[in-house]
């Protein structure tokens, strides 16, 4: 019995390839791609991935194994791709930060700092609970597979060896941030009234009571307050990053 092994190297070639742009964006994907996840874990979830997508995309690849050149080309295309899928996701997260950050300069809590297990880093201690909380919800609503069908379809949007287009990736980078920051604020916004609400009446009272020490009674009252208005809208606040995470994930995946 004879064995064709003539498409061993085209195979591995696109496998390689195909490798690249997965693993490049699994190293970025929120709940993934932290550093506090075992690097192990990460490639042995890339691997697999790789395994379920190359029967799918293997015949997307075209490689010339004559040379190094265009193997080396395609391999950064591939990289590229993939950091840009998963930064989008990542800057998609960064809107729980942002809000978390917002709410906690309202309510007196800006100086309190905790390491973010996202970051490895420094940050605002309701942001870091949100963005755990997100990360926990995205999970439990199965809305990771978006995430995965993204990655399945973005065959159709960059193909490999087309020339990326840079104005598309600019566009979708520029919007990605401009959106987080925008969702942010949107999710703070209750807070904002409160804070602002809050401080006028401190204000007034001050200025009614010279002699009461307002600052000794404002903080207290302030964070308690902000506090029951956080579990009174939390919900709300998730259901809302849920769907904008989810509409980003749509824009990533092409009907048809």
């Amino acid at each position: 019995m004879r064995i064709d092994i003539s498409m061993l190297p085209a195979l591995a070639a696109a496998f390689m390839l195909i490798f690249a742009r997965i693993g490049a964006m699994v190293m970025l994907l929120p709940g993934l791609g932290e550093v506090n996840i075992p690097v192990r874990l990460r490639l042995g979830i890339a691997l697999a991935l790789t395994l379920i997508l190359l029967p799918l995309h293997r015949s997307d690849y075209h490689v010339n194994m004559t040379t190094m050149a265009p193997m080396l080309v395609l391999l950064v295309h591939e990289i590229i791709i993939g950091v840009v899928l998963g930064a989008t996701a990542r800057v998609t997260l960064s809107a729980l930060a942002v809000a978390g950050s917002v709410i906690a300069q309202q309510l007196g809590l800006g100086f309190v700092t905790t390491v973010d297990p996202t970051q490895g880093q420094q940050g605002a201690l309701i942001g870091n609970f949100l963005t755990i909380l997100g990360l926990t919800l995205l999970f439990a609503t199965d809305m990771h597979h978006l995430v995965i069908a993204a990655l399945d379809q973005s065959y159709k949007i960059f193909s490999p060896g087309e020339l990326m287009p840079s104005g598309d990736v600019a566009a979708l980078a520029t919007r990605a941030f401009a959106t987080a920051f925008k969702i942010g604020i949107q999710l703070s916004a209750p807070f904002i009234v409160f804070g602002l609400v809050f401080n006028l009446g401190l204000g007034v009272l001050a200025r009614l009571m010279p002699q009461m020490q307002v600052f000794f009674i404002g903080v207290p009252l302030s964070i308690l307050g902000g506090f029951l208005m956080l579990a009174a809208v939390v919900a709300i606040m998730m259901g809302t990053f849920l769907d904008y995470f989810g509409g980003v994930m749509h824009e990533l995946t092409p009907r048809g």
